[in-house]
C-alpha cells in the first residue's frame, strides 16, 4: 500500500554502520596499522579512509554515503576558555 500522494515521504532511519569480517596478510595489516598509527587514525577508519577515497577517484561513491563519523573527544568547546590550562612548572 502507497502513502497517498499529499503526505510527506516517510523518514528514513539512520542506518547502522555495517560490520565487515575482513581477513588481511599479517604484513599487510602491520603497514595498514603503521600507517593508522601515523595519522592518528585506527586501523578500521584508515580502512574506510582508504575505501572511500578508492570509491569516490573511481566515481563509485554514493550520494547517500555520510561522512565518516568523528570519534574521539569532542573539541574543545567556550567552556575550556573559561578554564585555560595550568602553566607547566
Amino acid at each position: 500500500m502507497t502513502a497517498p500522494s499529499g503526505d510527506p515521504a516517510p523518514r528514513r532511519r539512520p542506518q547502522q554502520r555495517k560490520q565487515v569480517l575482513l581477513r588481511l596478510d599479517p604484513l599487510v595489516y602491520e603497514a595498514l596499522a603503521r600507517w593508522a598509527g601515523d595519522e592518528l587514525r585506527s586501523a578500521n577508519a584508515q580502512i574506510e579512509f582508504l575505501l572511500r577515497r578508492a570509491l569516490a577517484e573511481a566515481g563509485r561513491l554514493p550520494g547517500g554515503a555520510g561522512p565518516i563519523p568523528r570519534r574521539g573527544r569532542p573539541p574543545a568547546g567556550p567552556a575550556a576558555a573559561d578554564h585555560p590550562a595550568e602553566p607547566e612548572s
